[in-house]
């Protein structure tokens, strides 16, 4: 049997094409090109060279339509044993190429021609081609070479040559069947064919062939007209052949004629169908098979059958075609040759493919290729790798480079187009079958004969390819033994293979895309827009929350990956071994398109059964857009690339053959963006905290100065830049430098500047490993993050710059880059250092002594000397004392000293301010607190007091306090309500001017925090504290004490404005011996009563005089009389001015010796206030019913004897 065999066959005039000498593969398929394309030659061309010596036998051939049509064999073809049954078997030309440039000597070229030409006795027409000559060897060329024909070197003209030497060899062979048709001989022509030799010629058989002889040569001469393109003439022969091969009973012959005509009349009728022509086609080859099977020639009779199918190759005769072929086939087992069996199979799958049965073409491609595999050639192993190669795609298990590669041919693509909807549609179901494994069970086949093909035809590339895809696609139905010789193959075939080969068809490891890490907080990248000021505003992501529901899918769904030129980038990839061996990758690299990047390559070990995080590094290159695609992978000694794209599918239609689920690998849900934006070249701000790493360790209450290092790591300088404090507990940072960042602008690549933020301590950590001593505490290492600390952020950016576009290279004009985001945690870990212990308030009264003088009441802002404790209170004329007590305790190994001061009181003041020392007092000097020893600490608070009673501030706080309000009314409750916060306002301001300040050691030093603690403590006694008494009583002696008259004795009132004169010429003196009373002498005593009220009040005053036993001295009915006196006493009714006060002038003169006792007291005659009434502590009842009586503190009178 032939290959491609059809009914138009018979007109193929063969010529061997053979290559002289040594020709280059690219010269010679360049040469075998242009020969190829002459395989039709017009007869009105081939008229040119056509000479006739006679008249021509094809009386019926048309010069204008007809055409020689030429079958070239490459390379040459064995003679044929049935070249006498059909004439187009014959080889009839000989074509040979000399590369002239590879062949000095063209004679001896062109004897070895003529040697090839003999094994082709059958050629009428020979041809040797000598191409591109040099000068000397057409100099040396002589005549008796006729057969020689050197073409010009020159390119251009060498088609036009070729297709001019083409037509003179189609004419040759035109004039050379005529030759042989004119001096045919039925009488002495011998026409046998090898069904002839299987009999034996006795006298029957001879005489049978002697009357088979003219039918037989009538046939031949048909074969010859037909090939001299000349059909109606054929005809003619073939008609009388077939009557005298039925009349002889030649039934071989007579199915060869009737093929004959059949084959004329198609292709008289120029290659169109029609019915009639189809139906006449069937019942001729009816006859002919019907003939072939009577003649026991089984291979003609299938040969017939490929023709008919070829000729009805159709898509509504598909079923009818397909029917015949199988038929065919089933007929075929009964050949005894491999190849006959080789070639029907080769033909029936070629049918079968053009009528879109794709499955059953793939099939019989299968046979053929089993039938190469069953010869023992390294050539029929590299047919069979082709041939299963071409139905890889069928199977679904083609290379990658073969799916990517688009049809060749326009035939091609009109095959692809053709596929019946119907096909296409039981393709599919086809392909969608394979749940029980029958599907990929034949995958498996097709890879393993691939792979045994391979390692036959010695092509370890492609055994290389086979492995892989066999172990890549169907490691589920793998047993581990089978999948460890795999392994070897793989390795193997790569043995053999240069270094750094690449393969279209990746192996293992499998490949996901896990995600993009975020860029960390040193180099989060945050987008600027023209024309805002504050471009940093709303760039952090960070919030109340964890987790914010309402932005959880907008960025799920609107991710966005930010890459920089020149900074290195981290891709998070997924490795996922299945298998039962151990995959070792060599390396594994990024794979992007539609940009440049510098990918770093790691190596990775995956033990069986695993799967593996790993992070791929880059360093992009240009600005744009930016897609990682993939990676690229050396593993079994080939490179490849896999797709993230292919990393997730399920391969084969198994079910739980995901490798990443088979190895317990982790499940990504989240949408991953595919584009990254690259962004030109952008500054880097590298902070680091100078003097360690480590959090900063502090004292509760230190102040401390740290100071933070910021370097320009990248290329490009610094020309804006902006601190923030963001987090919690920012009141801990006092300052930041703003002014020396904003002076080190622009910072240069390479440059630093040092920032100096001051820090205040807070509450104490929670953290076990810092409790204890500072030093203890600093030799911990770099401690975790704490959520609770401040976060300074630094918001930066570069100046404009220019860029190119990727595709066309065209400068940009300058945008706005991006801005930096510099987060950095200051870390506060505090200690507890001195604390608190508790906070108490104590109150001391000791009685004043008489003297000539008293402290000037309107001198109360002036501060007294540091070096005085008790201080008296001016009001009161009494030694009386509050002091707030702080116990303090000291749990370090460090020595600590306290100082208490106290701000002027001044509005506005700043903190920083108040701590340089400028604006407070030190009330004591400083006091040392050992370690693990405690301290109290006493801070007296009668310097506080305010200067007077302002109904309008307090009264009605202290009346609700009492229970004095009759009846609310929301007026009353506005002003109680602004009344105590007016009150609260004044404890507050209290709290906030007394500060205990510390130092320990060198460095440290910082302030206790008490401001909760005193207010704690005068929360409960505020009233007492802040608000002075309403009547104050104070005694003094006059300025002569030893006037014996003292009927001059009169009541002085001061409003508080100025002074009396006695008062000036008694503060004017000296406390000396003058101040001291003598017994038996008059001494004159003057009472000041002082109205601390903002309204006047009228009193009753009475003075009342005391031995140290406490009874009455002034002559009671129950006492001795011991003291005399001159003046009123008792029943003195005085009215005093708002805050004045007035002086009653009496004098006492003792008669014993001692120390005694003066107590003022005062009735108030007009309605009470509610001042007066707070203090005098009465029921408001009882007030209403009896007058209002108040008494003054007690004032010592030292008596001294008689001098």
């Amino acid at each position: 049997m032939e290959p491609d065999a059809s009914i138009e066959s018979a007109r193929m005039i063969r010529v061997a094409v053979v290559a002289v000498g040594n020709i280059p593969s690219a010269q010679l398929r360049d040469y075998v090109a242009l020969v190829l394309r002459q395989k039709v030659v017009p007869l009105q061309c081939a008229s040119l060279f056509y000479k006739e010596h006679q008249k021509s036998p094809f009386a019926q051939q048309s010069w204008e339509t007809g055409s020689l049509c030429f079958k070239f064999l490459v390379g040459g073809a064995p003679k044929s044993p049935w070249e006498d049954f059909q004439a187009h078997r014959k080889c009839l030309g000989v074509i040979g190429l000399i590369h002239c440039p590879t062949t000095p000597d063209i004679g001896a070229a062109y004897d070895n021609f003529m040697a090839i030409c003999k094994g082709y006795p059958s050629a009428q027409e020979k041809r040797c081609f000598a191409l591109y000559p040099r000068d000397g060897q057409v100099e040396l060329d002589d005549k008796k070479r006729q057969h020689l024909v050197m073409f010009p070197p020159d390119r251009q003209i060498l088609e036009s040559h070729m297709q001019t030497l083409m037509q003179d060899f189609a004419a040759s062979l035109l004039m050379a069947f005529e030759s042989w048709v004119l001096h045919a001989e039925p009488v002495g022509a011998i026409l046998t064919t090898p069904l002839d030799s299987q009999a034996s010629l006795n006298s029957e058989e001879v005489s049978k062939a002697k009357k088979r002889r003219l039918g037989r040569i009538q046939k031949t001469i048909g074969d010859y007209c037909l090939l001299a393109g000349s059909p109606v003439d054929a005809n003619a022969h073939y008609s009388t052949a077939i009557d005298l091969a039925r009349l002889t009973g030649d039934l071989f012959w007579h199915a060869g004629a009737i093929e004959g005509f059949v084959s004329a009349l198609v292709v008289h009728r120029g290659g169109l169908k029609d019915p009639q022509l189809e139906d006449e086609v069937k019942l001729r080859y009816y006859e002919i098979i019907s003939l072939y099977r009577r003649a026991t020639a089984l291979s003609f009779e299938l040969e017939a059958i490929l023709k008919l199918a070829r000729f009805l190759d159709r898509r509504e005769l598909a079923s009818y075609v397909s029917d015949m072929l199988t038929s065919a086939v089933e007929s075929s087992k009964a050949l005894l040759d491999a190849s006959d069996r080789l070639v029907l199979n080769v033909e029936v799958s070629r049918i079968l493919g053009g009528l879109g049965y794709e499955r059953k073409a793939a099939f019989y491609a299968r046979q053929v290729a089993q039938l190469y595999q069953q010869q023992d050639s390294c050539w029929a192993a590299m047919s069979a790798l082709q041939v299963l190669t071409l139905t890889s795609r069928t199977y679904r298990v083609q290379s990658k480079a073969a799916a990517c590669a688009k049809a060749n041919t326009l035939m091609e693509l009109l095959q692809e187009k053709d596929v019946s909807s119907n096909s296409g549609k039981a393709q599919d179901s086809s392909q969608e079958v394979g749940a029980d494994g029958q599907w990929s069970t034949l995958q498996m086949d097709i890879l393993g004969d691939m792979l045994a093909a391979a390692v036959r035809a010695g092509d370890p590339l492609a055994a290389w390819s086979a492995a892989a895809r066999l172990v890549r696609g169907h490691y589920p139905l793998i047993t581990p033994s089978a999948q460890f010789g795999l392994a070897t193959a793989l390795t193997t075939a790569a043995e053999r293979l240069p270094r750094g080969t690449r393969c279209s068809d990746p192996a293992l490891p499998f490949v996901r895309l896990h995600s993009y890490p975020r860029l960390p907080p040193e180099m989060e990248v945050v987008k600027r827009f023209a024309g805002k000021k504050d471009w940093w505003v709303g760039a952090s992501s960070a919030g109340p929350f964890i987790y914010t529901p309402a932005k959880g899918n907008e960025n799920e769904t609107k991710a966005e990956v930010i890459w920089v030129v020149g900074e290195t980038m981290q891709v998070l990839v997924d490795l996922a071994n299945p298998c039962a061996f151990e995959v070792n990758v060599e390396s594994i690299s990024l794979s992007v398109e539609s940009g440049e990047i510098e990918a770093f390559p790691v190596s990775v070990l995956l033990p069986p059964n695993t799967s593996q995080v790993v992070s791929l590094s880059g360093l992009p290159l240009s600005v744009g857009s930016l897609v990682v695609r993939g990676c690229i992978v050396q593993c079994f000694g080939v490179i490849t690339e896999h797709l993230f794209e292919e990393g997730g599918e399920l391969f084969s239609g198994v079910a739980l053959s995901d490798p990443f689920r088979s190895v317990g690998g982790p499940r990504i849900t989240q949408s991953i963006p595919t584009s990254i934006e690259v962004m030109p070249p952008l500054p880097l701000l590298v902070a680091e905290v100078v003097g360690g790493e480590g959090a900063v360790v502090l004292y509760e209450g230190e102040i401390r100065e740290m100071h933070i290092r910021l370097a320009n790591a990248g290329v490009v300088p610094v020309v804006e830049a902006t601190m923030t404090l963001t987090g919690k507990q920012r009141e801990h940072v006092l300052s930041l430098g703003h002014d020396i960042l904003n002076a080190a602008l622009p910072l240069v690549p390479g440059a630093c500047v040092v920032i100096p933020v001051r820090l205040k301590a807070g509450q104490p950590t929670t953290e076990p490993e810092f409790f204890g001593s500072k030093g203890h505490g600093l030799s911990t290492g770099k401690p975790s993050k704490d959520p609770a600390c401040p976060m300074l952020v630094i918001y930066y950016a570069g100046p404009p710059v220019e860029t190119r576009d990727i595709k066309t290279k065209a400068v940009v004009p300058p945008s706005l880059p991006p801005g930096r985001r510099l987060g950095l945690p200051l870390q506060l870990h505090v200690l507890r250092g001195l604390y608190l212990e508790q906070a108490r308030l104590l109150s001391m009264e000791v009685p004043a002594q008489v003297s000539r003088s008293l402290p000037d009441p309107e001198n109360t802002e002036t501060p007294p000397s540091p070096s005085t404790l008790v201080k008296i209170d001016p009001y009161r004329g009494s030694w009386s004392l509050l002091l707030l007590e702080l116990e303090l305790r000291n749990a370090t190994d460090v020595l600590f000293e306290i100082s208490v001061s106290v701000n002027s009181g001044k509005e506005g003041i700043d903190e920083e301010t108040a701590d340089d020392g400028d604006v407070k007092d030190t009330l004591y000097p400083s006091t040392r607190i050992d370690q693990n020893h405690s301290a109290r600490v006493l801070i007296p608070l009668d310097r506080f007091k305010l200067p007077g009673l302002d109904k309008a501030f307090l009264a009605r706080t202290l009346a609700k306090k009492y229970g004095l309000t009759k009846q609310d009314s929301k007026a009353r409750e506005s002003a109680e309500r602004q009344a105590k916060a007016e009150l609260n306002a004044t404890i507050e301001e209290l709290s906030s001017r007394i500060r205990v300040k510390w130092h320990s050691g060198r460095n440290s030093a910082g302030e206790l925090p008490i401001k909760d603690a005193i207010r704690g403590a005068l929360k409960l006694s505020a009233i007492e504290i802040l608000l002075p008494d309403p009547l104050t009583f104070g005694f003094r002696l006059a300025r002569s004490s030893r006037n014996s008259s003292f009927q001059g004795l009169s009541l002085v009132a001061n409003d508080g404005q100025g002074k009396t004169e006695d008062s000036d010429q008694v503060n004017s003196g000296t406390i000396g011996s003058a101040d001291s009373v003598v017994a038996h002498e008059l001494t004159a005593i003057e009472m000041l009563v002082r109205n601390n009220t903002h309204e006047a009040v009228t009193l009753t005053l009475s003075v009342t005089c005391r031995d140290v036993t406490g009874a009455s001295c002034l002559g009671s009915t129950q006492a001795k009389t011991t003291v005399l006196w001159a003046g009123a006493l008792n029943g003195v009714d005085v009215q005093v001015p708002a805050l004045g006060e007035v002086v009653h002038a009496f004098a006492l003169c003792f008669m014993v010796p001692g120390q005694y006792t003066l107590l003022g007291a005062a009735v108030i005659n007009d309605l009470p206030d509610d001042s007066l009434v707070a203090k005098a502590k009465v029921p408001f009842s009882e007030i209403a019913q009896e007058p209002l009586c108040y008494s003054g503190p007690p004032f010592t009178v030292n008596v001294t004897g008689i001098s």
